[in-house]
């Protein structure tokens, strides 16, 4: 079984938070990254069926110099190599710029399985895996608890709203977009980051997954960032209980609209 696994770079949840110069994002000068969490568990549902199963496990990421950190932690969890997708032209992209790319790069490589994260922790999009499964004409599943190889396809459950879950049977090739939680995480062995050292990550630009760069023009770009203004109001009700009741009970359903 060769799989795929989507890993993207991410601040780290205790970052400190300072909006651009042009107030469109943050700014990224004095950030630390770490991989985005729900991609975590999507490696490790990979590396987990491989040992079941057997196969390869590649590690694909996208971004600049930098991400290839995230790379080399997932080679020395098990993973079997990388692919770096680094261009320019590949920065600042949107869902499906970003789908575009990673499809065109699995495409090119070939797999059975191609998992995302459900979503990223920064953009939050939670469509680059449904994005890329449509792009190349294949079946999909979202929020996926657990992953079982059947004969010539996979079962996957599926959670749902209210506590409830679904099984769905599905043909390989297939795209998944793994929930977090849904395993125990494992973590690089002094032995695991040795043996990364010696794996093979591969880079591919633009030029070389056949893209036209037109075609990644954002579709959808953030205008502004910006932190609430934080405002505090403080009335004094009077009269009896009573009639004070009856106001707060007013301003509770008019003004604060919480009933």
């Amino acid at each position: 079984m060769k799989i795929i696994v989507c890993l993207k770079q991410v601040p780290k949840n205790d970052s400190i938070l300072r909006i651009n110069e042009q107030g469109t994002w943050i700014q990224d000068r004095d950030l630390t990254y770490e991989i985005n969490e729900s991609d975590q568990y999507a490696l490790e549902a990979a590396l987990q069926l491989k040992e079941k199963h057997g196969g390869e496990v590649i590690a694909l990421s996208l971004g600049p110099a930098r991400v290839q950190t995230v790379i080399k932690e997932a080679l020395a969890r098990g993973a079997d190599r990388g692919i770096h997708l680094e261009d320019a032209t590949l920065d600042n992209l949107d869902a499906f710029g970003i789908s575009t790319a990673i499809a065109a790069a699995a495409k090119a490589e070939g797999f059975d399985l191609l998992l995302t994260g459900l979503q990223s922790d920064d953009y939050g999009y939670a469509q680059t895996g449904v994005i890329a499964a449509e792009l190349l004409g294949l079946p999909h599943a979202t929020i996926v608890m657990d992953v079982q190889a059947t004969d010539g396809g996979i079962r996957v459950k599926r959670e749902l709203e209210n506590g409830f879950f679904q099984w769905v049977s599905m043909p390989a090739p297939a795209v998944l977009t793994i929930q977090s939680g849904i395993n125990t995480l494992r973590y690089a062995t002094l032995k695991g980051i040795m043996a990364a050292k010696k794996k093979e990550i591969k880079k591919l630009d633009a030029a070389g997954l056949g893209l036209d760069t037109a075609s990644l023009t954002p579709k959808m770009q953030f205008r502004r960032v910006y932190v609430p203004v934080k405002s505090k109001q403080t009335q004094f009700l009077e009269g009896s209980p009573a009639e004070v009741a009856a106001k707060l009970i007013e301003k509770l359903k008019n003004e604060a609209r919480v009933f």
